[in-house]
C-alpha cells in the first residue's frame, strides 16, 4: 500500500460511496451498519490506519433502497442485483487498494444482506474524479489544495 508520507495529498480522502439495492435485499434496520462498515473498508483500502474526525465527518454512504421492480437485468424484471459506487479523489487508491476494496465491499454486501449468493450479484464501481473535480466547501480540490490542505492539517496536530 502507498504511504501517505510520500504522497500527502492522500493524507485527508474524502470518498463518497453509492449503495443501490432493491428495498426489500437488505434487512430493515441495517442502513447505519452497511454505511458503517463500508466505510471503514474504503479507508483502509486508501490506507487510512487511523482515521480521524475528518475522515469520518467526511466520508459519506448513500443507501438507495429502489423499488425491487425498478432493478432489472436482461434476464430477470426483478433482480437482486446490487451496485456499489465509490467515488474517490485523484490517486486516492493503489491498485492493491482497489483489490481489496473489491473484495471487501462484496463481502460486506454479502453478509449484511443475510444472503451468501448475493457476492455473485454485487457490482463494485471504483470512480476517481478528475484532477481539481473533488469538490468540498466550495473548493475544486486537485492536487495542490489536497496538499494545502494535508499541511494544515500536520500542522494543527504539531500544536
Amino acid at each position: 500500500m502507498q504511504s501517505h508520507k510520500s504522497s500527502p495529498h492522500m493524507v485527508l480522502t474524502m470518498p463518497m460511496i453509492d449503495v443501490y439495492a432493491p428495498a426489500n435485499l437488505f434487512p430493515a434496520g441495517t442502513d447505519g451498519v452497511l454505511g458503517k462498515e463500508l466505510t471503514m473498508a474504503v479507508l483502509r483500502a486508501e490506507g487510512v490506519a487511523s482515521p480521524g474526525p475528518f475522515h469520518l465527518n467526511n466520508t459519506a454512504a448513500f443507501i438507495h433502497r429502489m423499488d425491487p421492480h425498478s432493478v432489472h437485468t436482461a434476464a430477470t424484471d426483478s433482480a437482486r442485483t446490487v451496485r456499489v459506487q465509490v467515488i474517490t479523489p485523484p490517486a486516492a487508491l493503489t491498485r492493491e487498494g482497489q483489490r481489496r476494496l473489491v473484495k471487501e465491499v462484496t463481502e460486506i454486501v454479502t453478509k449484511v444482506s443475510g444472503d451468501p449468493t448475493q457476492a455473485s450479484r454485487t457490482w463494485v464501481i471504483l470512480t476517481e474524479a478528475a484532477e481539481g473535480g473533488w469538490g468540498l466547501s466550495g473548493t475544486a480540490f486537485g492536487r495542490e489544495e489536497f496538499a494545502a490542505l494535508a499541511a494544515k492539517a500536520a500542522a494543527a496536530r504539531a500544536k
